[in-house]
């Protein structure tokens, strides 16, 4: 038989919408899990339905408030293996399809919720984003440049890496769990926890070095040669990561400028060094340098547009750049699933539906009759 994931034969049933609870149930549905997204059709006029992160998964909606909504949203879960939400704190119990409600219809059920600040503790009702979330968990501080405001980055580093993979680590964990105890538990994913969880290194540096850690000004970022970007002839940029002095010095060999290799963490002479990088790395082009430096062993890299990496070849034999035909039998491109594995590897088997577009086939599933749908329709339960 085909494989179809290591999660073949889970059931998910996610309330979440926008980004850190959707990019968690791809991720389970790319490995196989049967995925069913819920939104009320309300929600539809924000136009933030974002279809690159639902594939391989169905789609229906389900109006929550009505008593209609929550008995399907039962009878859902009766079979479920995961519920997954995205509310403000407090909206599930409201709604009565918290986890204390679910468990006792379903005892095994591993059920994840998602939020800003967490469920807990003095800022559990603040409303926030990624910038919010970055903020105070100490990231945006040490983005961008010396004595200018913190630089928002353009990805969504707390949605995410803080909300939905760390959302998709704790279900893996829960699942693992159940094998050996039967019982399902909840998990409480705060993207502002997750994002702290990102500081181990700068915690490093400051104890090794007695101060705070400064916007680009550290070892990692900016304050020495041998960890910077620069500008090329033509206008785009490279990074340079030699961290270990095998590489600076190998570098320095590559670039002819011998007389620095010992002082790659010289802090009296650091400055010079970086306008000497500057000044050489002008005068070629990013492609001459990708010449130069593309098989010399030194940890360089282009740094990238969305159009560059789309086209890259690294990663289009790597996979992480794939066609797939839309359900109007287009062919797109679409972004890979990056955890390979040799025995049950992940996979793109279906397009993303449309807002809904399952909802009558999983009615049916539940045995509701043409009938009794059209009946939900009028109601707006659906």
């Amino acid at each position: 038989m085909k494989n179809r994931g290591a999660l073949s034969g889970i059931t998910v049933v996610d309330l979440s919408r926008l980004l850190p609870g959707p990019y968690c149930s791809m991720i389970l549905a790319d490995h196989g899990a049967r995925v069913i997204s819920i939104e009320d059709k309300r929600f539809l006029a924000d136009g933030l339905f974002m279809d690159i992160i639902n594939r391989n998964k169905r789609h229906m909606t389900l109006n929550l408030k009505t008593a209609e909504g929550k008995q399907i949203f039962f009878k859902l879960i009766e079979k479920a293996d995961i519920v997954l939400e995205g509310f403000r704190p407090g909206v599930v119990n409201r709604l009565g399809v918290d986890y204390e409600s679910v468990k006792k219809v379903n005892p095994r059920i591993i059920y994840c919720s998602i939020s800003g600040f967490g469920q807990t503790g003095p800022y559990r009702d603040r409303v926030g984003h990624d910038v919010n979330y970055l903020s105070i968990g100490g990231v945006l501080d040490l983005i961008g440049e010396t004595d200018r405001p913190p630089a928002i980055p353009g990805i969504q580093i707390a949605d995410i890496a803080g909300g939905g993979m760390n959302a998709a680590i704790g279900i893996l964990l829960a699942l693992f769990a159940r094998e050996k105890s039967g019982q399902g538990q909840y998990i409480d994913i705060s993207m502002t926890d997750g994002m702290v969880g990102f500081l181990p290194a700068a915690m490093f540096f400051s104890r090794l070095t007695g101060s705070e850690p400064v916007r680009s000004d550290n070892m990692l970022s900016h304050r020495y040669a041998c960890y910077n970007t620069y500008e090329t002839a033509d206008g785009k940029y490279l990074s340079i990561g030699a961290v270990e002095k095998r590489f600076w010095q190998k570098l320095c060999k590559t670039l002819e400028i011998q007389d620095y290799a010992d002082l790659q963490y010289d802090d009296r002479r650091r400055t010079e060094i970086i306008d000497c990088l500057r000044k050489t790395f002008r005068q070629k082009t990013l492609a001459e340098w990708e010449g130069v430096l593309g098989g010399s062993d030194v940890c360089w890299a282009p740094i990238q547009s969305l159009g560059d990496v789309l086209k890259d070849p690294l990663f289009q034999a790597r996979e992480m750049v794939v066609e797939f035909e839309t359900r109007s039998g287009r062919k797109s491109k679409t972004l890979g699933v990056p955890v390979k594995m040799s025995d049950t590897p992940g996979s793109i088997r279906t397009p993303p539906p449309e807002f809904g577009q399952d909802t009558a086939a999983i009615l049916k599933e539940l045995g509701y009759t043409d009938e009794e749908i059209g009946v939900l329709v009028e109601k707006e339960v659906i």
